[in-house]
């Protein structure tokens, strides 16, 4: 594995860890009311952009961390819907 795909896999591997505590607490407190709805759907939006380039270029880090911080980000825009 070269360098670059290494730096690759761990900035995905961060970025997908930076969203479990929001998506925890979301869905243990179901307390979202600190949740900015028009930040979450535009990160959303942001991340479902970067994952289908990511498939489209072949990067393997870029479409695993977006995928998975997409359907965070829906799991917490899905909290946000049900308890804000």
């Amino acid at each position: 594995m070269n360098l670059t795909l290494l730096i690759g896999f761990m900035a995905a591997a961060l970025g997908m860890i930076a969203f479990f505590p929001q998506v925890y607490k979301s869905i243990k407190t179901k307390h979202t009311k600190d949740v900015s709805l028009p930040t979450f759907s535009i990160v959303a939006a942001t991340n479902f952009l970067w994952f289908v380039y990511g498939i489209l270029k072949h990067d393997i880090p870029l479409t695993l961390a977006n995928g998975v911080i997409f359907i965070s980000v829906l799991i917490i825009l899905a909290a946000k819907l049900k308890y804000g």
